[in-house]
């Protein structure tokens, strides 16, 4: 059959979309429509198919079947934006300013102008004053100024901005992915969690510009705050099916509740009389044959019943039952480090970093965006080598670390081999402990690249716990996870006696930690932790 014509206001159609992953169906005959103004937040728990579900509407991963039809420019941000290797060497503001191709028209410029110095005729003349006025009107002049403002709403600081991507956080490559894609004025957007690493300032920020865009927007994001403020429209996932609901999330939270409640009850009654009508078939069926043919019919009112029957919905998040066992004994000092220092070609990230850390202790590692955090864990690590310094780690220390980029996670490798190559325990104790991570049962056998960004965390949580260490170095251990699977992880690491180093955002998760000593980044400052940095958190 045909599709119906885009109408003339829409921006993006989706007609029956069909997606699997791992050959399961995860969204089926999707159909909706954005039109310009149209701010959606997808939700649904974690592993549902919402990211999948962007992917298919952005081009990124094609759906098993159905259409879907954008008018105008697309602007798509990945959970896990990759910057391809052939601009890993650019700057980030030249990454930034790219989204409208005005970099290379400031290329084709300067060969225009090159050429003309060296030969002024009327043709390079022409050419150069052609192309001179065409990226005047394309606003190629303020065109840096534009992207230095938007990554500085997003806190990448200016001289960030000027060092190679390479060179960047993990988090300060995402933001100026973010801000690639803002910069470029799409006319729709489709953002899965978009305020990952972003603190409460470039939040606001973000959410001041959602508020004013214009265009379509989609949006999968745990951040209630930005749904609540930005949000006009929820499309919920659940069962491969979209939901929808008009207003914000707190409206969508109230009518949801509503239907979950009246679908429990009606799929209860509904249980209760095929379960009636079943008995009572039953009860006749080896007696008469007056009775034998009413059994039949009921039989077959049982079938019809069960054809028609609504399923109770399912809660919008698998519980997590997260325990992290009782680590190995280290030795009484677990590290010390002399005067690192990490360089990346630019001014230093930082200088002279020295600190030790005690048995058992949690360290917490704070500072603004681009202070070197990350830097300092990969250098902890062993993944990063200093430009300067050294570190010793002391006697029986086993050292986990937790990537926010999800580094240890391969695509093309099962899950269950995943944390086998952390631990020697059989495969019934390793499923088992994949399931308290809430990834049960078939999760097993699946494909890890191919599970959601909250998935992706509770599987290099699970792999921490198989490895069995007694220290952990965990940088933003909280994104991508719902706020129940959020507690579960910080009350487990809560209990936790082994030795922290941490990088995080997170208020809650933070304070329910309840960190030892804070290291102030870059300037390498160590003190006792105090509850009144807690609204620092966030900023840091």
């Amino acid at each position: 059959m045909e599709a119906a014509p885009l109408s003339i206001t829409a921006m993006l159609r989706a007609q029956e979309i069909e997606v699997e992953v791992a050959g399961k169906t995860v969204v089926e005959c999707a159909t909706f429509t954005l039109q310009p103004g149209d701010k959606v937040g997808l939700v649904g728990r974690n592993g549902a198919g919402k990211t999948s579900l962007l992917r298919a509407l952005s081009g990124e991963a094609p759906p098993v079947a159905g259409r879907a039809v954008i008018k105008g420019e697309l602007g798509y941000l990945p959970q896990d934006p990759r910057i391809r290797a052939s601009v890993a060497h650019v700057t980030g503001v030249t990454h930034i300013v790219s989204g409208r191709g005005l970099d290379e028209a400031a290329l084709r410029l300067e060969k225009l102008r090159l050429a003309l110095e060296e030969r002024a005729s009327n043709t390079n003349v022409a050419r150069f004053a052609h192309a001179e006025e065409n990226y005047r009107f394309a606003g190629g002049y303020s065109a840096e100024a534009q992207a230095r403002s938007i990554a500085s709403g997003l806190g990448v600081p200016a001289d960030r901005l000027d060092l190679p991507i390479d060179a960047l956080s993990g988090g300060e490559r995402r933001r100026v992915e973010l801000a690639r894609i803002l910069f470029a004025g799409s006319d729709v957007l489709l953002l899965d969690e978009p305020t990952n690493h972003l603190d409460n300032d470039a939040r606001a920020w973000m959410m001041k510009f959602l508020k004013g865009y214009r265009g379509a927007l989609m949006v999968v994001s745990h951040d209630l705050l930005l749904l609540d403020e930005a949000i006009t429209r929820i499309l919920h996932l659940d069962r491969a099916e979209l939901i929808e609901y008009r207003g914000t999330y707190s409206h969508y939270r109230a009518a949801r509740k509503a239907d979950e409640a009246r679908l429990a009850k009606l799929s209860g009654r509904q249980q209760a009389e095929i379960r009636r009508l079943k008995d009572l078939a039953d009860s006749m069926r080896h007696q008469t044959e007056k009775r034998a043919r009413i059994a039949k019919t009921l039989d077959s009112r049982v079938q019809k019943l069960k054809d028609r029957a609504v399923t109770a919905p399912q809660s919008s998040e698998r519980v997590m039952r997260a325990r992290f066992p009782e680590p190995p004994r280290a030795g009484k000092v677990v590290l010390k480090a002399h005067g690192l220092a990490q360089h990346y070609g630019g001014p230093p990230v930082f200088e002279d970093i020295a600190f030790d850390v005690g048995r058992g202790e949690r360290l917490l590692i704070m500072g603004l965006n681009g202070a070197g955090k990350t830097s300092l864990l990969r250098i902890l690590a062993g993944r990063t080598a200093p430009t300067a310094g050294a570190l010793s780690w002391g006697a029986g220390v086993s050292v986990g670390y937790y990537a926010q980029e999800h580094e240890g996670i391969e695509p093309g490798r099962a899950v269950l081999a995943h944390v086998k190559a952390q631990s020697g325990a059989g495969d019934q104790q390793l499923r088992s402990l994949l399931g308290g991570f809430g990834l049960p049962g078939e999760f097993a056998f699946q494909d890890a690249g191919t599970l959601s960004g909250g998935e992706k965390t509770k599987l290099a949580l699970a792999q921490l716990v198989a490895g069995r260490h007694n220290v952990l170095l965990l940088d933003e251990p909280t994104n991508n996870l719902d706020p129940p699977s959020l507690e579960a992880v910080a009350a487990a690491l809560g209990e936790w006696p082994g030795t922290m180093i941490v990088v995080s955002h997170d208020t809650a998760f933070v304070s329910a930690l309840e960190p030892d000593r804070v290291l102030m980044m870059p300037e390498g400052d160590l003190d006792y932790w105090d509850e009144g940095l807690l609204g620092l958190v966030a900023l840091a």
